[in-house]
């Protein structure tokens, strides 16, 4: 498995004898894994590859997680885990959770140093935690996929499928990426209003025009799961005014918006002051017309709502999370924020 490992600053060398949390987050691109001593300190850093957990791919996951585990650990001069925090796109549903576990059971840093505990979560909980610790919050990720979870005080949370179509999703790059390829076809036979998104499609996807890229996704040339390229496509297409393209993201915030209204309302936190914390891909591209709409969709749905915007990479609220798990300090988090921050970005 290829990957680059990162060697932190050694600020406590004696890390390897008090011991290490470890925080994965993984999806369909990428993995990051930190280790981290229980005074915040990075002491070590790896990225893989993608560790998503969806049909077929569960395999792969589990051995991206290993090596994760093993590189980080080593790095740390083989300290001891405290605590392993693994959190990840596709673990949507407790029977997911259940079967990921079972596959990590064999590991042999699962089932050594006293049987450390790993902790499995979705990573839409990691991007939460990475823009706020507050007890009662709701996230929305919109990436590839989206997905949206919701927490309160008393432990209570609201989470969703996010299975794709089956479950009522729609929204994420691949959607939008597939939903502006049939517009564009629609547009180029007549059958739909004219768009930009004929010419500037093909060139994103390395096809010289449309009827090529429909072709080579039929034939199978091209597997529909590249189709999530084509975002950008739509994105200059919305900034230059195309309609179609406009009407596309604007049915992406209503999607974003209508995630964390439920979520909130679930939790009957409604019309509470609580942060709503967006990220992903789609968000994190800063597209004015996405974000102007989500703002005012969640300022008519969650009146009091504060939305926060969150760049930094989801590993950040993973590591957060473990360490609050352990009873850190304000201290201490602050400090590890600033210094995972500060790893993932070099």
């Amino acid at each position: 498995m290829s990957g680059t490992a990162v060697r932190a600053g050694r600020e406590h060398p004696t890390a390897s004898a008090r011991g290490i949390v470890v925080a994965i987050d993984g999806g369909g691109t990428k993995t990051d894994a930190i280790a981290l001593d229980e005074t915040g300190a990075v002491v070590a850093h790896v990225r893989l590859g993608p560790s998503d957990v969806h049909p077929g791919r569960e395999g792969a996951s589990v051995s991206v997680v290993d090596e994760a585990v093993q590189r980080v650990r080593t790095e740390a001069g083989g300290a001891p885990l405290l605590r392993v925090g693994v959190f990840l796109s596709g673990l949507d549903h407790e029977a997911e959770v259940a079967a990921y576990r079972a596959r990590i059971l064999p590991l042999p840093w699962f089932r050594g140093d006293d049987d450390v505990d790993a902790h499995l979560e979705n990573d839409t909980f990691a991007l939460l935690r990475t823009g706020t610790l507050a007890p009662d919050a709701v996230a929305v990720v919109c990436g590839t996929g989206l997905n949206a979870i919701g927490v309160r005080a008393d432990g209570a949370t609201a989470r969703f499928l996010a299975w794709g179509a089956v479950s009522g999703d729609w929204g994420g790059g691949t959607d939008l990426g597939t939903e502006a390829l049939r517009l564009a076809a629609r547009a180029l036979d007549g059958r739909g209003p004219a768009t930009v998104l004929t010419t500037l499609i093909p060139p994103r996807i390395g096809r010289p025009d449309l009827a090529t890229l429909i072709e080579d996704v039929h034939f199978g040339r091209l597997p529909e799961e590249r189709l999530s390229e084509l975002v950008p496509a739509v994105f200059v297409a919305a900034a230059e005014g195309d309609a179609v393209a406009c009407a596309l993201v604007r049915r992406q915030a209503g999607e974003i918006v209508g995630m964390a209204a439920s979520a909130a309302r679930r939790l009957g936190l409604e019309s509470a002051r609580i942060p709503v914390v967006l990220g992903g891909g789609m968000i994190a591209a800063r597209l004015p017309l996405l974000l102007d709409d989500v703002r005012r969709g969640l300022a008519e749905h969650l009146p009091n709502a504060v939305p926060t915007v969150v760049d930094a990479r989801p590993v950040v609220g993973a590591g957060l999370a473990l360490l609050e798990q352990r009873g850190a300090s304000d201290a201490v988090l602050r400090r590890a924020r600033t210094a995972i921050e500060r790893t993932v970005a070099a």
